[in-house]
């Protein structure tokens, strides 16, 4: 997939997206979660990459409404943390929903390597109707810590 056939970089499985901001320095990663799946559920751990993960809500939690400041939050949050708008961005949220639509939005920013990270933290739901299991960031082991 392609920025000019799409309206973002396009998906990305967990481990890929880990790959690319241990490889890539000024890579960074953004979690569109809300603050209470932050508090709740964890974060990712990027601390062996001596990076943070910047959390910047996609809806603003209990209303759910669409944070209409996210785009330009999150651009001067990952510019200040030294990316430039040709540098690996990667969205992530709990399934994968939030996160392609703020890579959307990052993009029409003129960034043009936003990522959505497909299965997102905790993936699909499984048999039991249980999260990071089936796909997603914790299922497939990669650094996470909860508060």
């Amino acid at each position: 997939m392609t920025a000019s056939s799409s309206p973002y970089a396009g998906d990305i499985p967990p481990k890929q997206a880990w790959d690319l901001l241990a490889g890539t320095a000024a890579a960074q990663l953004v979690d569109v979660r809300t603050m209470a799946e932050w508090s709740f559920v964890g974060l990712p751990d990027l601390s062996t990459l001596k990076r943070q993960v910047h959390c910047i809500e996609w809806q603003h939690f209990p209303e759910m409404m669409v944070n209409s400041a996210f785009a330009s939050e999150a651009a001067a949050a990952v510019t200040a943390a030294g990316a430039t708008k040709d540098t690996p961005v990667l969205m992530l949220c709990r399934s994968g929903a939030r996160s392609r639509a703020a890579a959307v939005a990052l993009t029409a920013l003129g960034f043009t390597r936003a990522y959505n990270i497909a299965g997102g933290f905790e993936g699909d739901p499984d048999g039991m109707c249980h999260r990071g299991k089936v796909n997603g960031w914790k299922a497939d082991g990669l650094p996470w810590r909860q508060n």
